[in-house]
């Protein structure tokens, strides 16, 4: 492959990627139109939406902060490293 392809082929696959993300469904956080009797139940509590028993993401946040330790350690090492001649 040439090297005046790469740009093109890498252009290509970033158009083909927003181009499929295009259809990815948006969430909502309220749907007016239907509203259950749990549902008015709960509202009437005065619990506010984040506080209705979603997923826990705790492990995902330990998990998250920890690659993001782990990048900011390789990029340390690589800007100490990046005055050595080998």
């Amino acid at each position: 492959m040439s090297v005046a392809r790469r740009p093109l082929l890498t252009a290509t696959a970033a158009g083909a990627l927003l181009f499929a993300l295009w259809f990815v469904p948006s969430a909502n956080a309220t749907d007016e139109g239907r509203v259950t009797a749990s549902e008015q139940e709960h509202a009437a509590s005065g619990a506010r939406l984040a506080e209705t028993g979603g997923p826990d993401t705790t492990p995902y946040v330990i998990g998250g902060t920890g690659f993001l330790a782990v990048g900011a350690g390789f990029v340390a090492l690589a800007m100490r490293r990046g005055g050595r001649a080998y």
